[in-house]
């Protein structure tokens, strides 16, 4: 299953910077959610669950602290790369563009890897539900943010997104709708599957 997941994990990945290649000139938001949301959402999670447990295991490595510190270092990562001013860094220097790509990646990893303990006690996993659901409710405002936000936040005049031309009201708007239809989906389904396997004991115990 490791394998299997690993095997997954880096063909996502790996289609997620074959479509950032192709899009990076485009300054299309939405083209850069895209592949922000299929890295942190979708890869990241296969990844985490290929290495949980070895010897890579960043949580076991650096003995982190814990899910909820996980995702407040997620927090800090996914805002900061969506100021304006970073941004339009990520989108007109190579060197930003990956160092953003690898902070997306390695904190979507760590977060992961924090949540989903298998060895975890109830209260471990009641964390990691919790850090999955905070990153769920801060993905949530951003994408609100950005789908709501009166004016463009990022720059002027139209922009181009899987061949279609659009203007940067809209492409800000489609942008902020992926985060919510992915990102914030995709760490609220974890919590849930988190919270679920908690209450199985206790549903198990009260059938008794």
């Amino acid at each position: 299953m490791k394998m299997r997941s690993f095997a997954v994990g880096m063909f996502i990945l790996f289609l997620a910077l074959v479509f950032l290649a192709v899009s990076w000139n485009s300054g299309s938001l939405t083209a850069h959610m895209l592949v922000h949301m299929t890295t942190v959402a979708i890869a990241a999670p296969l990844l985490a669950a290929a290495i949980t447990g070895t010897p890579i295991d960043p949580v076991l490595r650096f003995r982190w602290p814990g899910p909820i510190l996980a995702s407040v270092v997620e927090l800090l990562v996914v805002w900061l790369w969506h100021t304006p001013a970073l941004r339009r860094l990520s989108e007109t220097r190579l060197d930003a563009m990956l160092l953003e790509q690898a902070s997306f990646l390695l904190a979507g990893i760590v977060l992961w890897t924090a949540c989903f303990r298998p060895q975890a006690q109830a209260a471990g996993r009641l964390a990691g539900a919790i850090g999955l659901l905070f990153t769920s409710i801060h993905m949530t405002l951003l994408g609100v943010l950005l789908t709501l936000a009166p004016r463009p936040l990022y720059g002027v005049g139209d922009v181009t997104c899987l061949g279609f031309v659009l203007s940067r009201d809209a492409d800000q708007q489609l942008g902020g709708v992926v985060m919510l239809m992915i990102g914030a989906a995709a760490y609220l389904l974890g919590a849930i599957m988190l919270l679920s396997d908690i209450l199985k004991p206790a549903a198990s115990e009260t059938s008794r």
